[in-house]
């Protein structure tokens, strides 16, 4: 979902792949990885994306809404299912402050 937002961002701007690329001093090759959903890109990937794209990095990361709720609940459930210690204890903290 990362990497077609990037890529929907990036063509709102008017920017190519190779355009993009060479503002973020990587290779053209990753970043249509990463658009493919192919390669994750690495928080320091995703900062270099929003400042050439002239975005807050929130933006990102705003994809479609979700509306059907059995749909969200799975998609939250494969992720903390992916989540090591650490994470899991920062989503328990995260969640338990939402729902309070």
């Amino acid at each position: 979902m990362i990497g077609a937002r990037i890529k929907e961002v990036r063509n709102k701007k008017g920017l190519t792949q190779e355009q993009l690329s060479e503002k973020m001093e990587i290779n053209p090759k990753y970043l249509s990885s990463i658009e493919r959903g192919n390669e994750n890109p690495t928080l320091n990937a995703l900062i270099k994306l929003s400042e050439a794209l002239e975005v807050d990095l929130s933006e990102i990361f705003n994809f479609i809404q979700i509306e059907d709720p059995g749909e969200r609940k799975s998609m939250v459930t494969s992720l903390l299912d992916q989540a090591d210690t650490e994470q899991m204890k920062l989503a328990y903290k995260v969640l338990t402050a939402i729902l309070k």
